[in-house]
């Protein structure tokens, strides 16, 4: 039995890079174990000096406010992803979804090894959003919201917080990320969303960005933000 981990899921476990950029830069030459050029599938052992060399990869992370009628992934014919609409200067890739019906905060990136960390629901990452229904809020509706509730099928909600702010609307903090998961719950008590508007992804906040804009997140931001999802290293 083989022993030790391989070489792209330690670049990967310690922050340093996904795994697909740990093996272009396996592939390229740039990284070493204890001195000596690594190899596609070598396994790194307990007490082994790895080192990535060369010039690092430059990461953006940019913080969009997605329109609505704009696809997060996947656009079909007729449809327009995020990519038609948004230009940066290096391609960038929508972590997570946000429905077409929905506008809000989205975000963008080509670091890969934000992806998994961001968006599995075992790490309880906050996302809040702003939610306005068809009429006003019956008693008791927010706080079955707040206790989580069965859906269809079974599927039940993790509690939440959850806050008035008008008389047709309010404001929802989830910890998971179900298909539809806030417009499914408001049916469930027979509402109908007719805008969605997501304001806070962990630290980063939408903000006064209109829909269509992005901005890079500062250092400040960016550092809070890696740092939340446990990523360290080359950045």
């Amino acid at each position: 039995m083989k022993s030790g981990e391989r070489i792209n899921a330690y670049l990967a476990h310690q922050g340093i890079a996904s795994r697909r950029e740990a093996d272009a830069a396996i592939a390229g030459g740039l990284v070493f174990v204890n001195g000596k050029r690594a190899k596609l599938g070598d396994r790194v052992e307990s007490g082994d000096k790895v080192e990535v060399r060369g010039k690092a990869k430059e990461r953006y992370y940019v913080a969009y406010h997605k329109p609505i009628g704009v696809v997060s992934h996947s656009p079909r014919e007729n449809e327009q992803g995020i990519s038609d609409v948004f230009h940066f200067k290096v391609p960038l890739a929508p972590m997570g979804r946000l429905d077409k019906d929905s506008h809000g905060l989205i975000i963008l990136t080509n670091d890969g090894r934000v992806t998994g960390k961001l968006l599995d629901p075992s790490e309880g990452h906050e996302k809040e959003y702003v939610v306005k229904v068809d009429r006003p809020l019956r008693p008791g509706f927010l706080k079955h919201l707040s206790e989580g509730i069965e859906l269809e099928n079974g599927v039940h909600t993790r509690p939440a917080r959850v806050k008035r702010i008008g008389e047709a609307s309010f404001a929802i903090v989830l910890t998971e990320g179900k298909r539809h998961e806030i417009r499914r719950m408001c049916a469930a008590f027979d509402y109908r969303v007719i805008e969605l508007c997501r304001t806070r992804i962990m630290g980063i906040r939408l903000g006064i960005l209109k829909p269509g804009e992005g901005r890079e997140l500062s250092p400040a931001e960016r550092q809070k933000f890696l740092a939340a999802l446990g990523i360290k290293g080359v950045e």
